[in-house]
């Protein structure tokens, strides 16, 4: 039996993994620019897009796991780059919201994409498109 099957050749998986840690390695040093991590911008791009949301619509949003959202959160807070708020309406909800100065970084992150999309010399714009849709749909699968 030759085990063709675990051969890591011939792995989604790993692929997968390869690619989500090159994009990682990419976005370090524009990130660190910023004195952002990844989970941290990810979030940030979340709260650019939709200020003052409740923590449980960060997470769905941002699909980051509650526990690790926490200590995100902590940190960004640390950095001025937000502030956790009681909801006016419900006491019982907290909201997120972003600071002066992490409103500032929006404009300072905003070639990010652009930048990271230009190291992809193989991919063109169509098939960047196809490969998000693919990848939702392997997310989609996978969800609990």
């Amino acid at each position: 039996m030759s085990f063709e099957q675990l051969k890591l050749k011939n792995q989604l998986c790993h692929r997968l993994y390869m690619a989500s840690n090159s994009i990682a390695r990419a976005y370090r040093a524009p990130l660190a620019a910023l004195n952002l991590t990844y989970p941290q911008y990810v979030v940030m791009m979340a709260l650019w897009e939709e200020d003052k949301v409740t923590i449980a619509d960060l997470i769905d949003k941002t699909a980051i796991d509650g526990g690790a959202m926490t200590q995100i959160l902590k940190k960004m807070i640390d950095k001025s780059l937000l502030a956790v708020i009681k909801d006016e309406h419900d006491k019982r909800k907290r909201l997120v919201q972003l600071t002066q100065h992490g409103h500032s970084l929006k404009l300072k992150a905003a070639d990010i994409p652009k930048n990271i999309l230009c190291k992809f010399n193989s991919i063109d714009t169509t098939q960047a498109q196809q490969l998000m849709q693919l990848l939702d749909l392997v997310v989609s699968d996978l969800a609990d």
